[in-house]
Order: C-alpha cells, then sequence, then structure tokens
C-alpha cells in the first residue's frame, strides 16, 4: 500500500466516530448528508448545515394545495419540511398499495425540492400523528388478533418489512445521497414513550432502513427529553435527537440529551408551536410570544429544530385518532393545530413573528404571498330526509354482515376498516321487569334501541356502561356502536372496537348479529323515496341531503354544523369528516375548492342523535 492510499485511509479512520463518518468537506464528490461530531454540526455536500424544518403531513391536505402550503413554509424561511409515511393509507388492505391522490408521496418528495426544501421523513411503521391506530392499518389486528405491535414480534415484523420495503424503493431516489431533498429519515417514533423498550426490535428496524440508505441519508431518532424516554428510544449507531415544546427548559432538555450523546448538532425533532384539541374541551392555543422566544433560545445555541406543527390541515374521513389517560379522549375532525399556518392555509400572527426570528439566523427568500386566500358564503342549505341508517336499502347497500355470533364481534373482525357497527339480539321473554342493560366493554360511544325506540348511551369516556329498559315485553336490543377512533398512543393501542360482556339483570346475551356500516364516501340513490315506503323518516341515525349551487370557481369554505347532535359530514360524496358540535368546541368543519364544483354542490349528512326542526347547515367564510 503507498503512502497516499494508506493517509486517506487513516482520515477515513479517524474521522468514524460512534458509528457514523464525518465526510471532509474538500473530498466531498457527490451529494451528502452527514454529521460532524467534533464540530457538533451537519455536513450538506460538505458544508456546514443546520436546518429550521416545520412539519406538513401530506395526507392531511388535498394534493392540489401541496405546494401552496410548501412554498409558504419556504417563504417564512424554513429549509426543510418534515412528514410522516401512514402505513394506513398506503397498505389499505394486506395485498392493496396506494401511491396515487394524497397518497402520490413521490410527488410531494419532488415539491418539497422544487420549493427549495430538504426533508425529515418520517415513515415509521408506527407514526403516532394523533391518527387512528398511530397509522397502522387495522387489518393487522383483523389478522393477527394477538399482535405485539411495536415489538419484535415475528408475525408484526414480517408485515413491518413488506411495508418498509415498499415505501423505501419508491424513497431511495429522492434520498441526499441520489441527489435527492431527503436528508434524514427517522427510525420508529418516540420509541422511548412506549413501554415495551424491546431494543431487538428497534436494531431490527435500524438493520432495515440501513440496507435501503446506505450512506444516502442520516438515520435518525426522536424522543422526549427524560432519561427514560431516550434510554429505551436511541439505538446505537442511529443519530439521536430529542422533542420537547414551549414549556421546558431548553437548556436543561438539551443537556439530557448530552448525556446521551454527548457529540454533535443539538436537535429538537418536535417543538410545538401549537398543540392538539380533543371533542368536548377548549380549543388549545399556545401564545405566539412563547413559541417564538423559545425558538430563538434554540437557534442562539445553534441547534436545528422541527416545528410540530407549522401546517396542520386536516384529518379528513374517520382518520383521527385518540388518546387515552386517564379517560378515553378522541381528536377533533380539525388538525388546525393553531399552527402558524391555518387549516384552510391561511397565514397567522404566529406565521410572521417566527419568520422574524428566523430571519436572525437563515436568509429569507424573496418570495410574496397573498395574506389569506378568499373564502366562499355559499348561504344556508336546507337538508331533505332521505332514509333512516337501518331500513333495509341502506343495510343492503352499505351493510356487511355477520349472524348468530355467540358474542358481539369486534369491528377488527369485519376485515374492513369500520367506524360504525349495529349489534342486534332478543332479549329473554318472561320479563317480570324492564331491567338493566349492563355492557362491561364499550369502544367507544353507543345508542341503546329497545324494539328500535332510542332508550339510552353508553360512552367509554364519560364511563357509562348501563342503560335502564323501559318496557319489560320488547323483544328486539339494538347497540350502535362508533369508533370514535383506535388509539394513536400509549400502552392500549391494541384498541379493539365493539361491545362485550352485555347482560341484562346478570344475564349474559347471546346470539347477536352485527351489521357494519362501510361509509368511506357517499354512494346512494337520494330518489330512492323514503316516502313512498311508509318509513318513519324521524328516525336516528338518518341520511339527509341539500344541493348549493357555486357560481364561479368554488372557494374554501366552512360547513357549519351548530343546532345539529353528532354525526359525519359529506359534500359531492367526499367524507370530510366527523362533526359534534354538542360537544365542541369544533362547530365547522373545512370544505376544501378542490372537492366543490362550478354549478350544483351536495351535502349529505348522517346524523345520529338529534334533528334541529329547521334542518338547515349553511356554509360561511370563517371557521368556529
Amino acid at each position: 500500500m503507498d503512502l497516499a492510499t494508506w493517509t486517506l485511509l487513516a482520515l477515513a479512520l479517524a474521522a468514524t466516530v460512534e458509528g457514523l463518518t464525518t465526510i471532509n468537506s474538500n473530498n466531498v464528490t457527490k451529494p451528502s448528508f452527514t454529521v460532524d461530531y467534533t464540530g457538533n454540526q451537519f455536513f450538506l455536500d460538505g458544508k456546514p448545515f443546520r436546518y429550521v424544518s416545520g412539519s406538513f403531513h401530506y395526507f392531511r391536505a388535498p394534493k392540489v394545495y401541496w405546494r401552496d402550503r410548501l412554498r409558504k413554509m419556504r417563504a417564512a424561511g424554513l429549509n426543510a419540511v418534515s412528514t410522516y409515511v401512514e402505513w394506513s393509507l398506503h397498505q389499505p388492505k394486506p395485498n392493496e398499495w396506494k401511491w396515487y391522490g394524497e397518497a402520490d408521496l413521490e410527488y410531494f418528495l419532488t415539491l418539497a425540492q422544487e420549493e427549495g426544501l430538504f426533508v425529515l421523513l418520517r415513515p415509521g411503521p408506527y407514526i403516532c400523528a394523533e391518527r387512528d391506530l398511530g397509522g397502522f392499518p387495522t387489518w393487522l389486528l383483523s389478522l393477527v388478533p394477538d399482535i405485539q405491535l411495536r415489538t419484535s414480534d415475528t408475525r408484526y415484523m414480517r408485515y413491518v418489512r413488506t411495508y418498509i420495503n415498499e415505501v423505501m424503493r419508491r424513497v431511495r431516489p429522492f434520498l441526499r445521497g441520489n441527489g435527492g431533498p431527503v436528508i434524514m429519515v427517522q427510525v420508529e417514533n418516540e420509541y422511548g414513550s412506549y413501554q415495551a423498550c424491546d431494543i431487538k426490535y428497534m436494531t431490527e428496524l435500524r438493520d432495515l432502513f440501513q440496507s435501503h440508505i446506505g450512506s444516502d441519508a442520516l438515520l435518525y431518532t426522536t424522543d422526549g427529553d427524560t432519561n427514560r424516554m431516550l434510554r429505551c428510544g436511541m439505538i446505537p449507531e442511529v443519530f439521536g435527537t430529542v422533542d420537547f415544546g414551549t414549556e421546558a427548559n431548553v437548556t436543561r432538555s438539551f443537556e439530557t440529551l448530552r448525556l446521551f450523546r454527548p457529540k454533535g448538532p443539538l436537535v429538537n425533532s418536535e417543538f410545538y408551536p401549537g398543540w392538539l384539541t380533543h371533542w368536548g374541551e377548549p380549543y388549545a392555543k399556545v401564545d405566539s410570544s412563547i413559541v417564538v422566544k423559545k425558538i430563538d433560545e434554540m437557534l442562539a445555541m445553534g441547534a436545528s429544530v422541527n416545528l410540530y406543527m407549522f401546517y396542520g390541515g386536516t384529518n379528513f374521513g374517520f382518520t383521527s385518532g385518540a388518546n387515552t389517560g386517564p379517560q378515553y379522549e378522541p381528536q377533533i375532525t380539525s388538525y388546525d393545530y393553531d399552527a402558524p399556518i391555518t387549516e384552510a392555509g391561511d397565514l397567522t400572527l404566529k406565521y410572521y413573528e417566527i419568520k422574524n426570528v428566523i430571519a436572525k439566523y437563515l436568509p429569507i427568500p424573496n418570495i410574496t404571498l397573498p395574506i389569506q386566500s378568499s373564502k366562499g358564503d355559499y348561504g344556508s342549505v336546507v337538508l331533505e330526509r332521505v332514509l333512516p341508517l337501518f331500513h333495509p336499502y341502506m343495510r343492503a347497500i352499505l351493510g356487511i354482515l355477520k349472524v348468530n355470533q355467540f358474542a358481539p364481534p369486534t369491528f377488527e373482525s369485519f376485515d374492513e376498516p369500520l367506524a360504525l357497527v349495529l349489534y342486534e339480539t332478543d332479549l329473554p321473554e318472561n320479563r317480570t321487569d324492564p331491567g338493566v342493560l349492563d355492557v362491561s366493554f364499550i369502544h367507544d360511544r353507543a345508542l341503546v334501541y329497545e324494539d328500535d325506540v332510542f332508550v339510552g348511551t353508553l360512552s367509554r369516556t364519560h364511563g357509562l356502561k348501563t342503560v335502564s329498559l323501559s318496557q319489560p315485553y320488547t323483544r328486539r336490543l339494538g347497540i350502535f356502536v362508533e369508533n370514535q377512533g383506535h388509539v394513536n398512543s400509549g400502552s392500549e393501542i391494541h384498541d379493539f372496537k365493539g361491545v362485550g360482556g352485555v347482560t341484562l339483570n346478570g344475564q349474559t346475551l347471546t346470539n347477536w348479529n352485527a351489521t357494519g356500516f362501510r361509509l368511506p364516501e357517499m354512494k346512494y340513490d337520494s330518489n330512492f323515496g323514503g316516502n313512498s315506503t311508509g318509513e318513519n323518516l324521524d328516525r336516528l341515525p338518518q341520511f339527509l341531503y341539500g344541493l348549493f349551487t357555486i357560481i364561479g370557481t368554488p372557494l374554501d369554505t366552512f360547513l357549519d354544523t351548530i343546532g345539529w347532535g353528532k354525526g359525519v359530514a359529506f359534500i359531492n360524496g367526499y367524507n370530510i369528516g366527523r362533526y359534534w358540535p354538542a360537544a365542541g368546541p369544533q362547530m365547522t368543519l373545512y370544505v376544501p375548492a378542490s372537492i366543490l364544483v362550478t354549478g350544483e354542490n351536495r351535502v349529505d349528512l348522517l346524523e345520529f342523535e338529534y334533528l334541529p326542526e329547521t334542518l338547515t347547515v349553511r356554509f360561511q367564510t370563517i371557521p368556529n
């Protein structure tokens, strides 16, 4: 070996620190992203670099708005975007993949690069993100009911490998080493917060990701700022980062990180300029003055930071999740998050204050943007009753039936994602009193019917597990159960839906029929005349619809549901999400212009609990 070759080898060996290689900037011949542990900094293409990033999950906004949101982020001075990749979106069934429309990950990565943003990619397999089951597809629970999620369980890892291999096959051309925008790829997600602490699982994931990215991007982990979280979440040979919000002491949080990773750049991978909101609680807000103070403090220390969320968006359909502890808490449809960019894409005062802080540390691109987009005031729409959900016609076109089940089957046993299931059985004969119905397991909320007459509500959130029946001679019991969102974090993530342990006066009820209702979008013939069938159109749950006309180019708008009870709304067949004004705080649902048309449009409601006398909704220009 000649002297020159030996010298180069020695330099490379000396640069290897904690399993990662620092690249000498004079020797870089291709795009790269690496860690300089000696200088406590990143190198991008061989030059010192730090990022100020914002979270934006592509699946929470219509595809046509992706560029707009990314451009607004770049205009604020951000030089990177962080996004999760949602397993349930991309693999809705074991043998079905989706990479188009709002699932077009490759298009999103292309747009990010075109808009001058690097990408911090978070493919999971678990993502939390306040999404249903933390982004896991529910068919994992269907196929393997005793599966141990987020562990080295071989049955779980079999599906994980298939998913990650498919994702990374598509992501590989976008890695920085291949000239793309993806500089970092996260392994799992805040694993230190999970009780399993399975190092075998995390190292298997590390090796799986490493086999795809090689040295073309940087693997990293994200965990909370406690010893336990960092100890269980960090992995050898993977760059560790921390997350914390405005309530934390910045210096102390980074000192905790230093206990586990003494060298390298400081990174807060989730700094929270806003917060999430559950049904039945005040809308969460975070004061912008403390947000910018903490950002300034971190940037002054030379740290890189990602703002979670910079743009929140919407949990369309049934995609919102839930938290537990001390009680079950489902999240609202909006994921506005009090973020710098609102759910409808408008810039807030918080946006401009953050931009001013970033300008002290990074150059701000010269991009002219409108402050606020126009919104549509399409007025009031009087709805017409169509049919009750339990009508034979609706059961036939929307229902999946399980009959003669000894115990009520879970939602997951239907092998399709379901939000609603009706459980029915015959009541015991010769009762001397109406009796008390007791349901030991209720996930999540249920309306109880006695011979089709509503008699009470069961609730996981409020611990309501009993209902007194009204008559001793009634024959048929119905329990209409709503899945309000699978738990997305913590030890209760194996969150099966339905009812169990159903007794009447202590006697177990058996021989159940269960009808699951498929409602990914609205598809039924509203001309099927409920009145002509003699059906009681006051029965709930009830389908209603109305028409409204848009003249000119459609604009974003907000559907006001004040006065209604609880249900699901559809615009031109598209499921825009759950509404529940009786609980609040969300009263309006965001309606993007992309699902509206010039001319006649249609709104459908499936109302569960209460019909206002006016049967009216309104499309307005501001959210409530």
